[in-house]
């Protein structure tokens, strides 16, 4: 069972353990030794305050374990795993806590291939960083001189600017005006140039990082900042990424919030009408509402569902053969296109199809209509498996008897911060209220901090 990785890499509070430099460095060593002799590790990281410091602790690591390491600097986290593939990298590592608060960040690693390490490898990296911290202090307990940050090589950025847009050819804005939040994060650096090389108005906004506004009332954890400039400046649509802009929500002409489902009915409609969509499939997670499947059933699309978190969503793409996959959240998989979610590639790509079809945004999606869902987050001490907890066992139990066929019961624990999330969904917007709240509460008085 893995102890450091959650389902997107490490994460903790920037300074303390894992992201203390005496881990970060560890993980370094580690992550070089179990790639081998002459590995060669890409490296970007977003826009947090404790970036720096830790891609120069991690960098020191690598090379002290033997690896090289060439930086890309403020980049997204995609940009990463697309370098990774097409250079030849051994790995790529981007140096984030995507949406989490500033304060937060983490590793993430890639495989040369450009995909996410599968979990038995995370598993034999954990075990090697336990090796390495065993050896004792050492140089790597006082994070020693030549902690530096590689020489930044911009060309890796304008070259992932280029790949994303001979991905989507013949793109245009057709003259619209869009507005994109950058989240004060990664996509700064990438989206303003990427979108003005089209046809059109482009109105970006929270692109002004300062190490610590990154996700601060902005980007995909509040779509509804740019769902109410699109309203207020009459513009067609809005984009909206998180820290590291592996995923995208949007904005539709009258200022309404369009999530991950409505985005994944609207490109695999068009794929279907290209005869692009493998197996009349897409992949979505437990997360993703009724609403969702009943509209797909219309357009004779089979849903699959997978765990929360990109790579089970690609695991099962993988083993359904299903060319379109992804979460509510943004993260949206086109493996056609690129290995991992890639929020700017995701908007390029939804752009395209509103420009192909004559239709607004808000058109495709039209019918989408989901049921009531509540999602409450319970900030926890600790993961203790949900089933050992009687009292919320209880509860659960009764929720789904009551709900049945008209609802959905999903309790899970983040793989990326200190939270359960208690989701419920029903016809019953009264129903799914009173079970939340008593699972949750049920929970907090368990768990609870």
């Amino acid at each position: 069972m893995r102890k450091l990785f959650g389902t997107d890499g490490i994460r903790a509070v920037a300074g303390e353990a894992p992201l203390d430099r005496r881990t970060v460095r560890a993980i370094g060593v580690a992550l070089a030794t179990t790639l081998g002799a002459g590995a060669r590790v890409a490296m970007g990281m977003d826009t947090r305050e404790s970036g720096p410091w830790i891609a120069a602790t991690l960098a020191a690591g690598l090379r002290e374990g033997g690896a090289s390491v060439e930086s890309a600097g403020v980049i997204t986290t995609p940009a990463v795993a697309f370098l990774a593939r097409k250079h030849g990298f051994s790995a790529g590592v981007v140096i984030s806590a995507s949406h989490n608060p500033w304060r937060d960040n983490g590793i993430k690693v890639f495989g040369g291939d450009g995909y996410k390490l599968p979990d038995a490898v995370e598993i034999g990296i954990e075990a090697e960083i336990e090796r390495v911290l065993s050896e004792g202090p050492g140089s790597r307990a006082q994070g020693s001189e030549d902690n530096e940050l590689p020489e930044v090589n911009e060309a890796y950025r304008a070259e992932y600017v280029r790949f994303l847009l001979e991905a989507v050819p013949g793109i245009s804005l057709d003259n619209r005006c869009v507005v994109i939040d950058c989240a004060n994060g990664a996509a700064s650096s990438v989206a303003p140039q990427l979108f003005e090389a089209l046809q059109g108005t482009v109105e970006v906004t929270h692109a002004s990082p300062d190490g610590r506004n990154i996700n601060e009332g902005c980007g995909a954890l509040h779509p509804e900042i740019v769902a109410a400039e699109v309203k207020a400046r009459g513009a067609s649509m809005g984009f909206t990424f998180d820290g590291d802009a592996d995923r995208a929500l949007f904005a539709d002409e009258h200022g309404n919030v369009v999530n991950g489902d409505a985005v994944m009915l609207a490109c695999a409609r068009d794929l279907q009408a290209r005869g692009e969509l493998a197996g009349d499939l897409v992949v979505a997670t437990t997360m993703s509402n009724m609403g969702l499947e009943a509209a797909f059933k219309r357009s004779g699309i089979t849903m699959l569902r997978a765990p929360v978190g990109d790579k089970y969503v690609l695991e099962e793409m993988r083993n359904s053969g299903a060319s379109l996959g992804g979460e509510q959240s943004g993260h949206i998989l086109f493996p056609a296109k690129a290995t991992t979610g890639d929020g700017l590639l995701t908007a390029l790509l939804v752009l395209d199809v509103v420009h192909r079809s004559g239709k607004t945004l808000g058109e495709l999606i039209a019918d989408l209509k989901n049921f009531p869902q509540v999602i409450l987050n319970v900030k926890v001490r600790e993961k203790r498996p949900l089933d050992s907890l009687p009292g919320v066992v209880a509860l659960i139990q009764a929720a789904e008897e009551e709900l049945k066929d008209s609802g959905r019961v999903v309790i899970r624990y983040s793989g990326t911060e200190a939270l359960a999330r208690v989701m419920i969904e029903a016809e019953s917007a009264e129903a799914m209220r009173r079970h939340a709240e008593a699972i949750a509460g049920a929970i907090r008085a368990e768990l609870g901090v």
